[in-house]
């Protein structure tokens, strides 16, 4: 039985909490443990217990809304992406659960289109910290085909197996996210070339079997195979795969085929990117650079809008992680008050929007006006930090 004492001044091992914003502090020997990370632990352990027997019960915690709202938390604006994802991860618990009873339902892996800073990998991050499956986030522009200089495609799933702590069952029920697919294009759609196409269509190749579902042997270390190192038989046929990309010129390939001549009344060009992409076809990806049999591996395709004015000032001030408190809890740090006018968020808004970098923008101005404060703290009589629209003109 477990020694529990009662302490009155010390910190909690797990969330870093003082006494005087804990009810309880307990004592597991060494460790100490506040009562909100014991409630945490059990609620994570009750998820597992239900899942282990959903095959059972049929039933599961996790709905496509307990998913939406806590995306909701971190990401803003792209209702359509999130509900679209919500219910694939959803579908996924669920074809877990049919596969144990011996009933095969076929995987939809998803494709999310949309311009840099619009949250693609923040929908991967989010994910990972939410669900109990293992996630691994990978990067599509280190991949070439098996042979060549660079980062083998089975590296993917080896990844995901350190992931689940070398759990072979788990990993085969994991989530993985392919980043940049859009840079393994073909090659010679763009520019004609004698070379083989190792990084392009060549890695589209090697992905088809893992993304449709098959037994595929890794190496539990990073790098190329070697006979020395373990090997092991993954099965991909349960993992569900999503992949994020910007696509640059995807814009104007659907453009020309939508307005064949630019002459005449009728002809009107669609600058809304909305509806450009409403008018999307799978002819279009294709004419981008991807094989068709790669593009039929991920029947969900999904794009993500840009940001408005209002949408940018919800980043900026309201998300859970937002980045105006991330830099007050770093001031807090150094014991700087910090505080900031309308005016001042307004013109940040402004100038990020003008670098159409999405919310990549917002931190670029922010870590501009911030890296001048912080690199002379030192000298604040006050101890206090008040942005205004005229403190900021002066930086950026």
């Amino acid at each position: 039985m477990l020694n529990i004492k009662f302490k009155t001044s010390l910190r909690c091992s797990f969330c870093s909490a003082k006494k005087k914003e804990l009810i309880k502090v307990f004592i597991f020997d060494s460790d100490l443990v506040c009562n909100n990370c014991i409630i945490k632990i059990l609620y994570i352990y009750k998820i597992y217990i239900n899942f282990k027997n959903a095959k059972n019960t049929q039933q599961l915690i996790v709905t496509p809304k307990n998913i939406k709202y806590y995306l909701d938390k971190y990401i803003i604006g792209q209702e359509e992406a999130k509900q679209i994802v919500s219910v694939s991860i959803y579908n996924h618990y669920k074809r877990l659960i049919l596969s144990e009873n011996k009933i095969e339902v076929n995987k939809a892996n998803i494709l999310l289109i949309g311009n840099t800073g619009t949250g693609k990998t923040l929908f991967a991050k989010s994910l990972a910290r939410f669900l109990n499956l293992p996630l691994a986030i990978v990067d599509a522009t280190s991949l070439t085909e098996a042979g060549y200089v660079g980062d083998d495609v089975e590296n993917i799933l080896t990844k995901l197996l350190q992931k689940a702590n070398f759990d072979l069952n788990l990993a085969e029920k994991g989530i993985i996210f392919i980043d940049e697919i859009d840079k393994i294009s073909k090659k010679s759609i763009h520019n004609t070339s004698i070379t083989r196409d190792v990084s392009g269509e060549g890695v589209q190749q090697a992905l088809l079997k893992i993304l449709e579902g098959s037994y595929v042997n890794i190496s539990t270390q990073f790098g190329r195979k070697h006979p020395e190192n373990p090997m092991v038989s993954i099965n991909t046929k349960d993992i569900l795969f999503l992949s994020g990309g910007t696509f640059a010129g995807l814009d104007e390939i659907v453009y020309n085929r939508l307005n064949v001549s630019k002459i005449g009344f009728n002809k009107k060009r669609k600058d809304n990117k909305k509806e450009l992409f409403d008018s999307l076809k799978s002819e279009d990806l294709i004419n981008f650079g991807f094989i068709p049999e790669f593009l039929g591996r991920w029947p969900i395709i999904c794009q993500l809008q840009n940001f408005t004015e209002k949408e940018y000032k919800e980043i900026l001030l309201s998300t859970k992680n937002s980045i105006l408190k991330q830099y007050k809890n770093l001031l807090k740090l150094d014991k700087i008050d910090f505080s900031i006018t309308k005016k001042a968020i307004e013109l940040i808004i402004k100038k990020a929007m003008k670098l159409n970098i999405g919310a990549r923008g917002l931190h670029y101005i922010c870590e501009k006006i911030f890296n001048k404060y912080t690199f002379s703290f030192e000298w604040f009589k006050k101890k206090q930090i008040k942005l205004t629209k005229k403190a900021i003109q002066k930086i950026i």
